[in-house]
């Protein structure tokens, strides 16, 4: 029997088990058969907290197709949180993720986590193309509620330029003073709640053309709200970016894989 624990970050939820004995060794196929959401426990991905040598401990983060993904910043969150939960760390910590270090803070709003910095932004027609831990597709549009993001993103998701590796795509509209995101993810090959890495790429194009040295976006997912934070030290580097948010335990148990 696995023992699980099942964790959101803004809606964006996730598996996590604790493989610090390193016992736990899943296929893809268990990965996806464990997050399908009408045959399994039901998740965005599945995340091992395991050893590390350097730091508190080591992420490895799966899609819901089973293979192994790029950084997730909500499940770098909940993972901070489950550490927390295990007795690993106290009020903040520096874990290591496939993408480099990464450390984090707990705060009155939830779990603050640094990520890497960003350095070059592709301009595609009236769209932009960025890494931020992940590969993210940021188009502006309007009546964000009313986009098939299903549709849409996969197009883009799968168009000539993208298909080999993928990316994410990211709907954005400014509603008053709060950017309004919605994201197709890879690897989950659907529009998910929330998307961490996403919004930190939409929070660095959205100041673009702006004088501003230091931001700090408000977004609002279909999940729930999410803060990002940089400096910005021309238009096309950006440093000390922070994504904060909440992160939440929904449910712990056991299920039997072995079938």
């Amino acid at each position: 029997m696995l023992h699980f624990y099942k964790y959101h970050g803004t809606g964006n939820d996730f598996i996590i088990l604790d493989n610090r004995d390193n016992n736990i060794h899943l296929t893809s196929s268990q990965i996806s058969y464990l997050c399908h959401r009408n045959f399994g426990i039901g998740a965005d991905g599945l995340m091992l907290l395991e050893k590390s040598t350097d730091t508190n401990f080591k992420m490895r983060y799966f899609n819901s197709n089973g293979e192994e993904g790029s950084m997730c910043g909500n499940g770098g969150r909940c993972l901070v949180a489950f550490a927390k939960k295990l007795n690993i760390i106290t009020t903040e910590t520096e874990f290591e993720a496939i993408d480099g270090l990464h450390h984090a803070t707990f705060t009155e709003n939830g779990i603050r986590l640094k990520m890497n910095d960003v350095d070059g932004i592709e301009k595609i027609g009236n769209d932009f193309f960025l890494e931020t831990g992940s590969p993210h597709y940021v188009k502006y549009v309007n009546n964000l509620h009313t986009i098939d993001v299903f549709v849409e993103g996969r197009a883009i998701r799968y168009n000539n330029r993208f298909s080999e590796k993928g990316t994410n795509v990211n709907f954005i509209e400014k509603i008053g003073d709060t950017l309004h995101i919605r994201t197709y993810e890879r690897g989950v090959e659907n529009e998910t709640l929330s998307c961490g890495t996403g919004t930190v790429a939409a929070a660095i194009i959205s100041s673009l053309g702006t004088s501003d040295e230091y931001k700090d976006v408000q977004f609002q997912t279909k999940g729930g709200p999410l803060k990002v934070s940089f400096i910005k030290s021309n238009e096309f580097q950006f440093k000390q970016v922070w994504l904060e948010g909440p992160a939440k335990l929904v449910f712990d148990g056991k299920i039997d894989i072995s079938n």
